[in-house]
């Protein structure tokens, strides 16, 4: 697609406050694609006082209305999923299929399930001698990352919107093509002027102002936990809602009566889709110490399977970043079976998929999010050492437990801190409550709970 020069601010394409530019960069080869605008406090100022302006009428709209809009929405997103696959994959290096399979397909499920929501949900209910009122907290200030950009945006917006709220949208700098995308969407599907804002800008600048507007009702963000930590002591400090899905470090508990070629090959494939760039992946695979040296010959002949297949990492920063941990395993002890900190090929961003062995729990690589294709295995001794490990770390977004009786699974992943458990493999659910415990963020995303989030109640008494 070709890039805006402007921003969407009520309903139109409007001039940028300043002259500054966004280098949008394809991390396949490092060649520039195309240039946004830097937007400034300005332009967030502008932005803020449009979703104000709607947010009375769009509130007042009945929710069958505004699902009829989200569905609206949901049909446009699904005739340019092709166009949307191919931006993404020009913008954040994602090879096409899972482009076309997750970065497009996803969202476009998401989408429709808050169409059904927002026509069924219960925003009104009878408590006693109260009748309670569910109402949109007012504007959203949306901060969106650039590992998944458009499922983020819509898992932030779909929800937003069919709550009564309106939004102002700043996307990651990495990926703002797929968002100038998204704001062509909205536009045809008629959602009214000024209930969607988009500002394209840097994180210091244009999000730091977004997320300290006096305008704005509540800051959801996306992110890394020191940026959360962040928002959320500017946030605090207006009595300003949050909603932050920030880092992770999940444990992919394998116990010993899993099928474990099964559970070693999905947890690698977990890993290495999206080259790693995904704050819920698997990254400590848990191992009991009679089935270990098994377990990472699997892993290590799996990981080699996916040298040509993923695509490169975002950026330059995030390329050295990531590199640099594999590096730090390397100097800690940790034993590589597969991939190591070489660059394979000359251009581009990319990381050769990286097994670890020999992981200790308080290994740097154990303990902190590395965000690309590597994976760490520790060994444990019984099912308490596994927890132990498991729950071991400042995060507690998501993980996974394999065992041959489900119940036993079940039993593991009810004692785990963490906010999602896939048991045995289990697939995406977009209607699952998405979010972490500890560091890993506040609130939810996904079906009636992300819903609630942007929601506020009133009692009154009879």
């Amino acid at each position: 697609m070709k890039a805006h020069d402007g921003m969407y601010i009520g309903g139109e394409w409007r001039a940028a406050a300043g002259t500054d530019l966004i280098a949008v960069v394809d991390p396949a080869d490092e060649q520039v694609i195309a240039h946004v605008p830097a937007g400034t406090a300005k332009d967030v100022d502008a932005a803020v006082s449009a979703a104000r302006e709607a947010l009375p009428a769009w509130a007042a709209t009945p929710p069958a209305e505004r699902a009829a809009k989200i569905a609206a929405l949901r049909d446009v997103l699904v005739a340019r999923k092709d166009e949307i696959a191919e931006t993404v994959t020009a913008e954040l290096g994602a090879p096409l299929p899972f482009s076309q399979k997750v970065h497009a397909g996803v969202p476009i499920l998401v989408a429709g399930s808050y169409a059904e929501l927002a026509a069924s949900y219960a925003f009104e209910e009878e408590v006693g001698n109260s009748t309670v009122y569910a109402e949109p907290v007012g504007v959203v200030g949306a901060i969106t990352p650039w590992n998944y950009p458009l499922h983020q945006i819509v898992a932030k917006v779909a929800p937003a919107l069919a709550a009564g709220c309106t939004v102002v949208l700043k996307p990651a700098e990495d990926t703002p093509l797929t968002a100038q995308l998204f704001a062509e969407a909205v536009h045809e599907a008629g959602i009214p002027a000024g209930v969607f804002n988009l500002v394209t800008g840097l994180g210091p600048v244009a999000g730091q102002a977004l997320a300290e507007h006096g305008g704005v009702d509540l800051v959801s963000f996306t992110g890394s936990t020191a940026v959360g930590k962040q928002i959320g002591a500017t946030a605090g400090a207006a009595v300003k809602r949050v909603a932050l899905e920030l880092g992770g470090k999940s444990a992919n508990v394998i116990l010993p009566s899993a099928d474990l070629a099964k559970a070693v090959g999905v947890g690698i494939a977990n890993v290495m889709g999206n080259s790693g760039q995904t704050c819920s992946a698997w990254t400590r695979m848990l191992v009991h110490t009679s089935r270990y040296d098994e377990a990472v010959a699997l892993a290590a002949e799996a990981a080699a399977k996916y040298g040509d297949r993923i695509g490169p990492l975002v950026n330059a920063k995030q390329h050295a970043r990531v590199r640099g941990y594999i590096e730090k395993g390397v100097a800690e002890g940790a034993r590589l079976v597969a991939g190591g900190p070489e660059a394979p090929r000359e251009q581009g961003y990319f990381v050769s998929p990286t097994v670890f062995a020999d992981v200790t729990p308080e290994m740097t690589i154990a303990q902190e999010e590395i965000f690309g294709p590597v994976v760490s295995i520790i060994r444990y001794e019984d099912e308490d050492d596994a927890l132990r490990i498991a729950n071991g770390t400042v995060y507690g977004l998501a993980g996974a437990v394999w065992a041959g009786d489900e119940a036993e699974a079940v039993a593991f992943a009810r004692r785990m801190d963490t906010g999602q458990v896939d048991i045995n493999g289990g697939r995406f659910n977009p209607l699952a409550p998405f979010g972490g415990y500890k560091q890993s963020g506040v609130g939810r995303e996904l079906g009636s709970h992300g819903l609630a989030e942007y929601l506020q109640t009133k009692s009154l008494q009879f």
